[in-house]
Formats: C-alpha cells, sequence, structure tokens
C-alpha cells in the first residue's frame, strides 16, 4: 500500500525544537515534490513549506520563515522538517505530501503528526 508516514511530533516549550520526518512507503520520492502542511483546531490547512525534487529549491510560509528548514534525503526515501524557535501558535497537526512531478494526479498525504508548543 502506497503511504506516507509522518514522525517525530510531540510537546515542546516554547523556544524548543521539533524535527518531523516523512517517510515514503511503496513508491519513491524522487519523482514527487513535496510539502508539509499543517492544519490546528478550527482552521484551514495551510501550507508550511515547499521543497523541490533535487532539494535545491525551497519555499516557507511567511509564519515560519527563518525558523524551519525543510529538507529531503532521496536515498532513504524521506522528508524532513526542522522545526526551530517553536512558539504556541504553531502548535497544529503535520502532514507531508507528495506530487509527482509529471502526473500531478498522483499525489498523496499521510496521516499526520501532532506538534503541541506549551509550557
Amino acid at each position: 500500500q502506497v503511504q506516507l508516514v509522518e514522525s517525530g511530533g510531540g510537546l515542546v516549550q516554547p523556544g524548543g525544537s521539533l524535527r518531523l520526518s516523512c517517510a515514503a512507503s511503496r513508491f519513491t520520492l524522487s519523482s514527487y515534490a513535496m510539502s508539509w502542511h499543517r492544519q490546528a483546531p478550527g482552521k484551514e490547512r495551510e501550507l508550511v513549506a515547499t521543497i523541490a525534487v533535487a532539494g535545491d529549491n525551497t519555499n516557507y510560509a511567511e509564519s515560519v520563515k527563518g525558523r524551519f528548514t525543510i529538507s529531503r534525503d532521496n536515498a532513504r526515501n524521506a522528508v524532513y522538517l526542522q522545526m526551530d524557535s517553536l512558539k504556541p501558535e504553531d502548535t497544529a497537526v503535520y502532514y507531508c505530501k507528495a506530487v509527482h512531478v509529471v502526473h500531478s494526479q498522483l499525489n498523496y498525504w499521510g496521516q499526520g503528526t501532532q506538534v503541541t508548543v506549551s509550557s
């Protein structure tokens, strides 16, 4: 079964760090643009960061720019989100998404991982 699995979420104090991982199963990420999204309670899902296939082009939401870093390791078939200087407003369920660079109808979401920033 094709799937994306996120991990690394948890409870962290304000100012702390977490590193999220997204691993692909039964397909290879090297043909997919990847992104991280998040959804806080009562809010719509929002885009957090994107990364191109080769990892040479990244983009970030203004709210996380300078604090979050997206990266990928195609050899390990995984994508990461390093989150530093976390704020309570970063609390959300974080999802990774894969979109095929040629056949965009091939796209997959992970099940999400909870990140809670609280003292």
